[in-house]
């Protein structure tokens, strides 16, 4: 578990830093506000980037904190901009990233209440954080592209772990 939240969730947050930025370009670039696409939606009953991002963070945070036995911190969803986010990301990621391998150890077994229900730590990785995780990193990645951000499948993957063969 510990690759999959720690190694893999939060890379793909700080992909989010480096599409953040290239919001900034584009949106000088084209002479206008990048809090136009902070707010940015893809379809008018789904929720908007800044949102997509909190939650692709709070997913992250939970499921680090949750299935190494502890409690996840909290965060006041209040960002804005695009510094706010950048904050926010770090502070999640740091979070991520300060729970050793060894916490979790049992984490499988591990019984997560979740929506007023307990599932155990596999499930609970498997069938709510992973999915949720990425389907909001997916969601914030195509609203900037719908906008316009020259982002592509490579700015989504970020750096590759290659081995020698």
């Amino acid at each position: 578990m510990y690759y999959s939240i720690v190694l893999q969730c939060a890379q793909g947050l700080k992909q989010i830093e480096s599409w953040l930025d290239q919001a900034e370009h584009h949106a000088a670039a084209k002479r206008f506000d990048v809090g136009v696409l902070m707010t940015s939606r893809l379809a008018p009953d789904m929720q908007d980037f800044v949102y997509q991002v909190q939650s692709a963070c709070d997913y992250v945070k939970g499921a680090a904190a949750w299935l190494s036995g502890q409690t996840p911190p909290r965060h006041a969803d209040t960002e804005n901009t695009v510094d706010e986010l950048h904050a926010r990301i770090r502070k999640t990621v740091a979070f991520a990233e300060s729970v050793s391998e060894a916490q979790y150890n049992g984490a499988a077994d591990r019984k997560v209440s979740w929506g007023g229900k307990i599932i155990g730590g596999d499930d609970y990785l498997l069938q709510i954080s992973l999915p949720n995780i990425y389907f909001h990193l997916t969601t914030a990645y195509a609203i900037l592209r719908h906008n316009g951000v020259d982002i592509g499948k490579k700015d989504f993957l970020g750096p590759i772990r290659w081995v020698d063969a």
